[in-house]
């Protein structure tokens, strides 16, 4: 089977996140996609971090009824911080049979020379590419890559974030069961 594994801190998950992987699943050869919450981004700091448990359980919520998108904690049980290269050398280990690929945004294709071990990386595997304002897709480093052309919603967890600290509903923002999830458990107060 091949993964699309879309990395990411989801904190929290939102309608963007999920627009992109259900067109990844949807208009590519990709037969799945993973969600993989990462418990801490390397070049990202974790001060405004809900709990890794947290954020993995808001994403099972918005994902219960797909069958073609699945939440990974994968990353929980490696060394932190989490190194996509790590990951990736893991999951081929424990599962053989399956191809993996990456899907990012362009922000993060611009980005990928300061990722470790990178050439080895797009020397390996795939990667699928959804355009973000403001970053032109450019294959600087000559990876293999795929577009995704994903309707984009100008939103973001950071945003989130601050209306529920605003008081501000995200409703629409969020699927309905991390909404209620969200405000039932004060998270980002």
């Amino acid at each position: 089977m091949k993964i699309g594994l879309y990395f990411g801190s989801f904190n929290p998950i939102h309608n963007g996140h999920l627009i992109v992987a259900n067109i990844a699943r949807h208009t590519t050869d990709l037969q799945q996609v993973w969600l993989v919450v990462s418990p801490q981004n390397p070049l990202k700091p974790s001060g405004t971090l809900l709990n890794e448990y947290h954020r993995l359980h808001l994403v099972k919520l918005a994902i219960q009824d797909d069958v073609h998108l699945k939440a990974s904690d994968i990353e929980f049980h490696l060394p932190k911080p989490s190194y996509t290269i790590d990951t990736l050398t893991y999951l081929k280990e424990k599962y053989p049979q399956h191809e993996f690929a990456i899907i990012m945004g362009s922000d993060s294709l611009q980005n990928l020379p300061h990722w470790k071990n990178y050439q080895q990386l797009i020397a390996a595997h795939s990667i699928y590419i959804y355009e973000r304002p403001g970053f032109p897709i450019l294959n600087e480093v000559g990876a293999n890559i795929h577009t995704i052309k994903a309707p984009l919603l100008d939103i973001s967890s950071t945003q989130i974030r601050q209306f529920i600290q605003q008081g501000i509903s995200i409703r629409y923002m969020v699927p309905d069961a991390v909404a209620t999830e969200i405000m039932d458990n004060n998270y980002y107060k």
